[in-house]
């Protein structure tokens, strides 16, 4: 696997000084913010000095039961080839369900929800990354999520659910050990135990991140920073096998270049002690791990006849139960599904804010509370800009706010983004002016 090195995410916020920083080899770039035929210049000057980009997605779903969108596909194939990356990633997550194979209506997580280890699901996962690494121009790699719920009677560790996944397909792995830490507080996986069960000699890359803990619950926020039990299992990780590469995630609450340069030495520094180990280890799990995939890429069978159905329905269950207020399907911890469907709907409203800036100035303080309400009981029904657009309709039709002059802005608002072009010039400048 190509040598990465150090990197980081880069995200606008942060442009100019991901640019600025020494010893950064990589980037990687969520692969649904950037248009291939509309790169950010700051991506570009990083590309021509010699930095890898690589795309990041998160929206493709291979853990869920239908197959690979083709569009996606495409999507994400184009921009591997834009930004010249030598291979792109996506995450062993499910963030749709409903639809066809269960004659009801299709469900938008907004968010990355952990598919059950079982073998139907296994064996879906591995025709759906099969499909799409015949879609892709670059290799693909798979990333360990990090989960608030556990699914009932599981079938398989996930050392064994990912060993499977790689000797059936050749996917590589992107191991996130922040994502680690999280199912160790949250589920009770031991980190350690999860590095001696995973084929490491899979891996392409290293995430690390930060989080914060909340009544017993940790949040994966990428928001905070990395904590010392997240390092020490990179080091253990280190200790394993040399990684091709580690970036540092952070996508809120930006902090200054020098608080990130910290960050990014003190990965650095986990990295050579966990090498410097290595030698006490002897590479014996790695070895280990080589010689449980020996056979290389079998040749992949078809789901068991139902496979999909199965994973349909067991994953729409879920999905409604935390979006669309349904009841918790038997075996599922009531109260860890109750802090994943509020964590959802909190992003939702985040996310809305971001993608249409002018409706928080447009409802004042009170736009989360009415969008946390709205999202108690409307599900997303596609993406987050069409989430904006259901919104204000949803407003409209209740006739609230009832400021006579918010509800003027709110359906101007909706007339100018709902159309194929703007109806005005310049209204959500008008309105963001507001914020100057």
């Amino acid at each position: 696997m190509r040598r990465l090195g150090t990197g980081i995410g880069w995200r606008p916020e942060i442009a100019d000084a991901v640019e600025g920083m020494p010893g950064i080899d990589w980037v990687e770039v969520v692969a649904e913010n950037v248009c291939p035929g509309h790169l950010p210049e700051s991506l570009l000057r990083l590309r021509e000095r010699g930095v890898t980009v690589v795309p990041h997605g998160v929206s493709l779903g291979l853990g869920g039961a239908d197959r690979p969108d083709e569009g996606r596909l495409t999507a994400l194939a184009e921009r591997a080839e834009a930004l010249g990356s030598p291979l792109v990633t996506e995450h062993i997550a499910f963030v749709r369900a409903g639809g066809a194979l269960t004659a009801s209506p299709r469900l938008e997580a907004g968010h990355l929800l952990p598919v059950p280890r079982t073998r139907d699901a296994l064996d879906v996962l591995c025709e759906n990354v099969r499909i799409a690494q015949d879609a892709l121009p670059v290799p693909l790699a798979l990333e360990n999520i990090a989960a608030l719920f556990s699914w009932p009677d599981e079938e398989l560790t996930e050392g064994q659910f990912l060993s499977e996944l790689v000797e059936r397909t050749g996917v590589r792995l992107l191991i996130d050990v922040a994502n680690l830490h999280t199912n160790h507080v949250n589920r009770g996986e031991d980190p350690a135990e999860a590095l001696a069960a995973l084929p490491l000699e899979a891996i392409a890359y290293v995430h690390v991140a930060g989080g914060f803990e909340r009544d017993g619950v940790w949040h994966d926020s990428h928001a905070h920073p990395v904590p010392r039990p997240v390092l020490d299992i990179l080091t253990g990780l280190a200790a394993r096998v040399a990684p091709p590469g580690v970036l540092l995630e952070r996508d809120e609450n930006f902090p200054g270049p020098g608080e990130l340069e910290r960050e990014l030495d003190a990965i650095r520094q986990a990295v050579t002690v966990g090498r410097a180990a290595e030698s006490a280890v002897g590479g014996t799990a790695v070895k280990g791990a080589a010689a449980a995939g020996a056979g290389g890429v079998g040749v992949l069978a078809p789901p068991v006849a139902g496979a999909r159905e199965r994973v349909a329905v067991a994953e729409t269950a879920v999905l409604s139960a935390l979006v669309a207020g349904t009841p918790v399907p038997e075996g599922f911890d009531r109260v860890r599904m109750g802090v994943q469907a509020r964590a959802l709907a909190a992003k939702r409203a985040g996310v809305v804010a971001k993608v249409a800036a002018e409706l928080p100035v447009i409802l004042g303080a009170g736009y989360r509370e009415a969008f946390l309400e709205y999202a108690r009981q409307r599900p997303m029904r596609g993406g987050y800009r069409q989430d904006a657009l259901d919104f204000a309709g949803h407003l409209l039709k209740l006739g609230r706010p009832g400021d006579a002059g918010t509800l003027r802005e709110l359906r101007e608002w909706g007339l100018d983004r709902s159309g194929p072009t703007p109806r005005k010039r310049g209204f959500a400048d008008r309105v963001l002016r507001r914020l100057r």
